[in-house]
């Protein structure tokens, strides 16, 4: 329980509030008394107030990235995307606990609503719902593989440390599941080569990009697995930088296998992660079968908008 929590009930003189409502009532009445509190909360409301909030709350502000040029990289990376993959247009919410429940993601990182939802905060785990419900389905007629691909503008709770970071940005995401051992790297591949295409075709001249692997599987790949699969990457993309990442710790737990960093390579020598994604746990638990695989990328279309135009290279 938090401190915020415990200081709240202390002050009304009510131990125990927060676990009441949570554990002793229904989530339909639970909604229907937060409805009803914040309809309270806002008939006080005057306009004045209104406009002060928004103009203070970080969570409502237009994004700051010029907005003709983020939907130029939209269009200009859909464009590349392969035909196996089916773009959604998501809803702005998600049930709640997606973010906790199929992510294992603090859920104080989501904004989460008075109607058992939550604000998407990130896309890649509102396709695995929907990719594994596809899955569903399709074991029933045969078994297909289903790949998911969304642009969403995600809204985070989290505080940055660095200052040009907004609670909400755009995002690419995609997911892909499927069955069997051999599908993660497959998945993977698919994923990365659709992202490094269309980056190597829309960045400015100058501009490189680096692919840095890591293995978070137990037990581990086989060494020489790992090096072929980076290697089919270097011989079909020439000036890709590819690399293993075997000290990487972010992402330990939350990736359950062969996992990646792609990065921007500047003229100047400098860095900056543009996409990361991976083989994740979560269909197996969303499906009850240890069988089932799924792999996620998301890349920051924001980043992209912010410092290029997209650009046509030659080939």
């Amino acid at each position: 329980m938090s401190r915020i929590s415990e200081r709240i009930e202390r002050e009304l003189g009510l131990p125990g509030l927060a676990a009441t409502l949570a554990d002793q009532l229904k989530p339909s009445d639970l909604q229907s008394l937060w409805l009803e509190v914040s309809r309270m909360q806002a008939a006080r409301l005057k306009p004045t107030e209104v406009l002060a909030a928004y103009e203070s709350n970080r969570f409502v502000r237009p994004a700051v990235t010029d907005s003709k040029r983020l939907r130029d990289w939209t269009d200009a990376m859909l464009a590349h995307l392969p035909a196996e993959f089916t773009v959604l247009e998501l809803s702005p919410v998600c049930p709640l606990g997606t973010n906790s429940a199929v992510a294992g993601v603090a859920q104080n990182w989501a904004v989460a609503t008075e109607r058992q939802t939550e604000v998407v905060s990130d896309a890649t785990n509102v396709l695995a719902l929907e990719a594994a419900s596809r899955r569903k389905q399709a074991r029933a007629a045969g078994g297909e593989t289903v790949h998911l691909a969304t642009c969403h503008r995600l809204l985070r709770a989290q505080q940055y440390a660095a200052a040009h970071f907004s609670p909400h940005f755009m995002l690419l995401g995609l997911c892909s599941a499927g069955r069997g051992g051999d599908f993660e790297l497959t998945a993977l591949a698919l994923q990365v080569e659709f992202l490094v295409t269309a980056l190597q075709q829309h960045l400015p001249a100058g501009t490189g990009l680096r692919l840095a692997l890591s293995d978070f599987g137990e037990p581990p790949r086989p060494t020489e697995m790992v090096a072929g699969w980076l290697q089919a990457r270097r011989d079909r993309f020439p000036g890709l930088i590819c690399e293993t990442a075997p000290d990487r710790a972010s992402g330990r737990g939350y990736y359950s296998g062969c996992c990646f960093h792609l990065l921007l390579k500047f003229p100047d020598g400098s860095e900056r992660q543009i996409a990361d994604g991976g083989a994740v746990p979560w269909a197996s638990r969303l499906l009850s079968d240890g069988k089932e695989r799924m792999v996620i990328s998301g890349l920051g279309l924001e980043g992209l908008a912010a410092n290029f135009n997209p650009t046509m290279q030659s080939t």
